[in-house]
């Protein structure tokens, strides 16, 4: 039986949904958020992070994203109004990783394809003032990597998720049975990317999307952390003695070598 703080907090907070135009269960508010033990945390980690789906809906920029219940359903009026008020980050049909996890009060925060946010450092956009203003750092490619924010929640009755369990909650977004590369039609992708797509290939500048496009997932990575604070991934496809690196900064490609 339920203390009557308890359900005292319930009402509080079911009136405060109510006030905001929200449905929300009580039993959820007060059963929701079973502390999930390091070990299954771990294993989820060892599941899902850097595991390689493909998107069945659009995906909006933004720290919001897309929010999926207890029974793997869509927040549909929030997913429409995210994407009308930040746009399209991720088109259907483009591979996407799960690039972190976070642990929230019954449920599971998952960064795809790096998060929603804009992308860049915060001194991309530092200018020296003078005669004549120019930018600390050269003019690169300026399209970030695409990616937005997938919010599960876990059964109230369930601290213990299994990795097969939160892909079956994430199934009406993520495909993860979807291997094949797929090639990018976006009229984004400059012409040089498609047609080393087309043909398999890799070449510098291509970001994550267009080489999962072109090579498909790779036989193994290798990150580390760089001085200057962004992140280097090496994504190795094939065996010794026939190995291709591809060296990526901050989801780019910056070096393609074939041995």
């Amino acid at each position: 039986m339920r203390d009557a703080s308890g359900f005292s907090g319930c009402l509080r907070a079911f009136a405060c949904a109510l006030a905001c135009g929200a449905v929300v269960s009580c039993s959820a508010v007060l059963v929701a958020g079973g502390k999930i033990s390091s070990n299954d945390r771990l294993l989820l980690v060892r599941g899902l992070d850097y595991d390689v789906a493909v998107a069945k809906i659009p995906l909006p920029w933004g720290k919001r994203g897309i929010h999926i219940d207890p029974n793997g359903n869509i927040d549909q009026a929030a997913a429409v109004k995210e994407l009308e008020s930040k746009g399209e980050s991720v088109k259907p049909g483009t591979p996407v990783e799960i690039t972190d996890i976070k642990f929230k009060r019954g449920k599971l925060l998952l960064a795809i394809n790096g998060g929603g946010n804009m992308g860049g450092h915060w001194y991309d956009h530092l200018q020296i003032m003078g005669s004549i203003t120019t930018s600390v750092v050269p003019a690169q490619r300026t399209t970030p990597n695409n990616g937005s924010y997938i919010t599960v929640s876990l059964p109230s009755h369930d601290s213990t998720p299994t990795v097969g369990q939160v892909k079956k909650l994430l199934s009406e977004v993520l495909d993860f049975h979807r291997r094949s590369p797929t090639v990018l039609y976006s009229p984004t992708v400059p012409p040089v990317f498609k047609r080393a797509i087309k043909h398999h290939q890799v070449v510098v500048g291509m970001d994550r999307s267009e080489v999962l496009s072109a090579k498909g997932v790779p036989d193994r990575k290798i990150r580390k952390d760089l001085p200057d604070g962004s992140e280097e991934e090496d994504w190795l496809y094939g065996n010794p003695p026939h190995v291709l690196f591809v060296v990526m900064n901050d989801g780019t490609v910056t070096k393609v070598k074939q041995y």
